[in-house]
């Protein structure tokens, strides 16, 4: 009983901490908007406020939601407290979709989609590489995603060479960077349906996503196909990181901090811990964003300010394991 008024303590204290770090983030900016102007109906604010910061605000708590989450599930699934959305190579698949619509497409949406197609490719194929094998198990996803990772990067590096120095590749690396500048609200309506939509999905599956990080022989004693489900977890979670990667390019360190965080916090693996991994990955990535657009005469990458975080953040946690050894 104790510890279930702790996890809803601490679930209220995100919740509450996401809706304020929100809330800040509709109002600060380089353009100064306040309350009053947009009660008075100032036009230029308004327009400030729905073509800029409220898709900023809505991308930064749902972003970085789904971004914890699904650190929660990668980290369960592989059994691994440093499992990510690189594990498998989404984040080097999105990187090479990203480049090639930079090169070869026109419009910032034509560059989501492709680097959204990029994400999916990669993983469909690290998915069906690990198919092939004779284990297929965790174990073979993690090496069929490296191999994967390594030819995304190796196309990546290719179409770096065939870009234009001056405009393309200075392009593609920002985008690398990451960073939620230039999002637009009229443009993320099917990134956004399909964020919620595989959350959701993820949370009625959270029983069997906790019977992955057993072994897979007691999963089958269990009664549980172990590779099948397997498999639709990790293309859902997927999918939903592929759908925020996409549009903000590649964050560092969310996915692995939040997780770690909600366990240290919680002292379990259960279903509060999944949920407040996506609160503390929102408040992470809208922070984040808040820094990046705050501190410095331009704007900054947002991974500057979340790799701050996360660097010491696992130095510390080596440090701890260290102690305990």
């Amino acid at each position: 009983m104790e510890s279930k008024n702790k996890a809803n303590l601490y679930l209220i204290a995100g919740s509450v901490g996401l809706i304020l770090l929100t809330a800040a983030s509709l109002f600060i900016g380089k353009y100064r908007i306040t309350l009053t102007g947009l009660i008075a109906g100032d036009s230029m604010q308004w327009r400030v406020f729905l073509t800029l910061r409220a898709s900023r605000a809505v991308i930064g708590a749902i972003g970085g939601f789904v971004l914890g989450m699904a650190g929660f599930v990668y980290q369960t699934v592989f059994r691994n407290p440093l499992a990510s959305p690189d594990i498998i190579g989404v984040s080097s698949g999105a990187s090479a979709g990203a480049a090639f619509g930079i090169l070869f497409l026109s419009g910032s949406m034509a560059i989501t989609v492709s680097a959204f197609a990029g994400a999916v490719c990669s993983v469909i194929l690290a998915l069906v590489l690990s198919s092939l094998t004779a284990g297929r198990d965790g174990h073979s996803i993690v090496l069929a995603g490296i191999a994967v990772h390594s030819l995304a990067q190796t196309a990546l590096v290719c179409l770096k060479l065939i870009a234009d120095p001056e405009k393309q590749l200075a392009s593609i690396e920002y985008w690398i960077m990451g960073s939620l500048n230039g999002i637009s609200i009229y443009s993320i309506k099917g990134n956004i349906i399909l964020c919620l939509f595989c959350s959701v999905i993820l949370f009625l599956l959270y029983r069997q996503i906790i019977l992955l990080s057993l072994d897979d022989n007691e999963g089958k004693m269990l009664g549980v196909n172990v590779q099948q489900i397997r498999l639709i977890v990790l293309l859902i979670a997927t999918l939903a990181v592929s759908g925020v990667i996409s549009m903000t390019g590649l964050i560092s360190f969310v996915s692995l901090l939040a997780p770690h965080g909600a366990r240290l916090l919680l002292k379990n693996n259960r279903l509060s811990t999944m949920l407040l991994s996506g609160l503390i990955g929102g408040c992470l990535l809208t922070m984040g964003d808040i820094f990046a657009r705050s501190i410095a005469s331009t704007e900054l990458p947002v991974s500057i300010f979340t790799s701050l975080l996360g660097v010491p953040f696992l130095i510390y946690l080596c440090i701890r394991r260290s102690d305990r050894i």
